[in-house]
């Protein structure tokens, strides 16, 4: 069969292991916190490259976000994606999922070819699991979530999607849009000589006016999603000091305590 043309969607997000600070505002402070690829991206990122080297392929990464965001894309391209392209314009700023997922299907429209679109899963910094199957909605074409692996055959993909308690085989004629999971293949680490390739590589960035999207219909005026607040959750756990002189009496004093702190107690005999 003919190459396979691939685009993947990667976002940068704040480093899961790190501080995030919160502004007055109650949003996160992006702009302070240690950005790198979405895990669950990269996970993404490995599997287009796997078809790539068993098929062939060209591979477009595929980002939405500020300029620095290029730094995302260029670890892509060091890992060995071929071409890189950032949406960044400001007026996309505040851009709920619905927002997000109509420009980035502009985006696609825009590169024209594709043969399978691959995303994380979900990002860790909204969990949301639903800017994938969005652009699968705006785009017309099927979606399979939760896979953990696939094959492409004959102009159809057959994919192993994860369920609760299982997993299900579910098959689709191309093009369609994969969510993928982190229970697959572990991404590959960019190489030195991937590095030094990606840093002369150019990456095309362009603006919501280069996809034909109107300003209405993305940033905060084209999100119906409202974040009132984001508050740091502070964790209290009470500590009980049970005293008795037998186990039979500290479980009774356990229980008392337990029932004193309103906890209502069931309890089942055989």
């Amino acid at each position: 069969m003919p190459p396979v043309n691939i685009i993947v969607l990667i976002k940068q997000v704040p480093d899961p292991k790190a501080h995030v600070s919160i502004k007055e505002d109650g949003t996160l402070d992006r702009e302070r916190a240690k950005a790198v690829i979405n895990p669950y991206d990269r996970y993404a990122i490995e599997a287009a490259l796997k078809v790539k080297e068993k098929l062939g392929a060209k591979v477009i990464a595929l980002s939405m976000g500020p300029p620095k965001a290029e730094d995302a894309l260029r670890e892509a391209l060091a890992m060995g994606v071929d071409e890189a392209i950032l949406l960044s314009d400001r007026r996309l700023a505040g851009s709920d999922t619905l927002a997000t997922s109509y420009a980035l299907s502009r985006a696609i429209r825009k590169i024209g070819h594709y043969d399978l679109i691959l995303c994380g899963m979900e990002t860790v910094d909204g969990n949301t699991g639903q800017v994938g199957p969005e652009i699968a909605e705006h785009l017309g074409i099927p979606q399979i979530t939760y896979v953990e692996n696939f094959e492409i055959r004959d102009g159809f993909v057959r994919a192993k999607r994860l369920i609760e308690g299982g997993y299900e085989i579910l098959r689709s004629k191309l093009p369609v849009l994969l969510t993928i999971t982190n229970t697959g293949e572990e991404p590959r680490c960019a190489t030195f000589l991937g590095v030094v390739k990606a840093v002369k590589k150019d990456i095309v960035v362009c603006s919501i006016d280069d996809i034909g999207v109107e300003e209405d219909s993305v940033g905060l005026k084209g999100s119906p999603t409202k974040v009132k607040k984001i508050e740091r959750a502070v964790l209290c756990r009470s500590k009980y000091i049970v005293k008795g002189g037998s186990v039979e009496e500290i479980v009774d004093n356990l229980l008392k305590k337990l029932e004193e702190d309103g906890i209502d107690l069931v309890m089942m005999s055989e």
